[in-house]
């Protein structure tokens, strides 16, 4: 994530008060309407929020019609994280709506369902996971993974093909040591576990043991958007939602959306994108930096948007639906053009383009509407309807087709 100093503030402002309110108005989808752009035809609900018991929510899932997982960070701090599961069906304010699955987790980030069935969870230096039960029967599959620097969360994303892609991010924003200075090459790509890199973890056996845990491809500041899409031929593609380096400058550096390679390298900490998606190098790195090496961005998004999470359409949505078709990106970022959840069509080749849509956005505050918002994922349940988490209002948020 961009800016984990500012995050950290902001944590810890919540955290001192009373976590900012929607004003409600109307209904949607039997839930209070909240006043957020979206498609037309449809609307937006506030589920849930502080009252609820949640802090600082980032993913969610459904698990069943009308049970939602969520993994909730709490803070910063280590160990203050829990998987919480919400029931939809249950009035709010009435006993079991949100119950506490597991506490004490390290800061949960991924959240991904299985091809076997089974919930997986990042946790910064566990991967793990557990049937839809109750208790949770914790299987640990992935462990001793690096919890420190500013970029500690575990991303997850399975692929069509059953891989499962985990994030590993940076130690740093811009590889300065404590000198300050630079070093090329960086430390943080050598090594037997290199940073800054996606992670590919291969699974066999009926009960998908891991197989091995490998390095995907480098060069990657911080992947906190991870998604696969799919041909009309079966070829499988993999995409990366990167945060960039943190300047200072309002248009610069461009956040990125990669396809991913196998033993690709995509440029940090030697080469960023400008605004065209053209690498040039990174600041600090000015006549070292052979840019033209790297391989180069699908797309070039503004700066500063923090990209938190990829996802795409589920196949059963209706060719009606605006989601269907679809490659989804969950825009954090607080300045212009962040606060949305934005989306680009696939080709038949699986590849994103052509313009982009603004499909959920006007999260900029409103006095006696709404606060300033930040979405930080999202999900669909079965009847196409989005599921929105967003870590600052400590808010679940559903977008659904508006009753006649």
């Amino acid at each position: 994530m961009k800016g984990m100093a500012a995050s950290l503030l902001g944590a810890v402002a919540l955290a001192a008060g009373a976590a900012p309110r929607y004003a409600e108005q109307g209904t949607c989808a039997g839930h209070p309407g909240i006043a957020l752009t979206v498609p037309a035809g449809w609307c937006a609900g506030l589920v849930a929020d502080a009252r609820d018991g949640l802090r600082m929510p980032r993913r969610l899932l459904e698990v069943a019609p009308g049970r939602f997982w969520i993994v909730d960070m709490g803070n910063w701090e280590p160990r203050r994280g829990r998987l919480l599961e919400l029931r939809t069906d249950i009035a709010r304010g009435q006993p079991g709506r949100v119950r506490v699955l597991a506490r004490g987790l390290d800061r949960p980030h991924g959240l991904a369902l299985g091809p076997d069935g089974r919930v997986y969870i990042g946790e910064a230096g566990t991967v793990w996971r557990t049937p839809v039960s109750e208790p949770v029967q914790r299987q640990d599959v992935i462990t001793h993974l690096p919890t420190g620097g500013a970029h500690p969360l575990k991303e997850l994303a399975f692929t069509a093909d059953g891989r499962l892609l985990v994030n590993m991010g940076s130690v740093t924003d811009a590889c300065r040591g404590d000198d300050q200075q630079q070093t090329m090459p960086c430390p943080e790509l050598t090594g037997p576990q290199p940073r800054a890199a996606v992670y590919v973890a291969r699974f066999e056996g009926a009960d998908l043991a891991l197989k091995d845990f490998q390095p995907l491809a480098t060069g990657l500041r911080n992947s906190l958007g991870l998604a696969s899409t799919t041909a009309r031929d079966g070829t499988v593609r993999l995409w990366q939602a990167e945060n960039s380096v943190d300047y200072t400058d309002a248009a610069l550096p461009a956040e990125e959306l990669n396809e991913l390679k196998e033993g690709a390298s995509y440029g940090w900490p030697y080469c960023v994108s400008d605004a065209a998606g053209k690498a040039v190098p990174a600041r600090g790195y000015e006549g070292r930096a052979r840019c033209a090496a790297q391989t180069r961005a699908h797309a070039a998004w503004p700066a500063h948007v923090a990209p938190l999470q990829l996802l795409t359409a589920p196949a059963h949505l209706a060719s009606s639906s605006p989601f269907a078709g679809r490659l989804l990106a969950v825009w954090h970022g607080y300045r212009q053009h962040g606060q949305r959840i934005v989306a680009w069509r696939l080709d038949e080749n699986g590849r994103p383009g052509g313009a982009r849509d603004n499909l959920v956005h006007g999260w900029h505050e409103k006095a006696g509407l709404r606060p300033l918002g930040t979405p930080a994922g999202a999900t669909f349940d079965t009847e196409g309807r989005l599921w929105i988490v967003e870590d600052r209002n400590r808010s679940v948020i559903v977008i659904a087709p508006r009753q006649p």
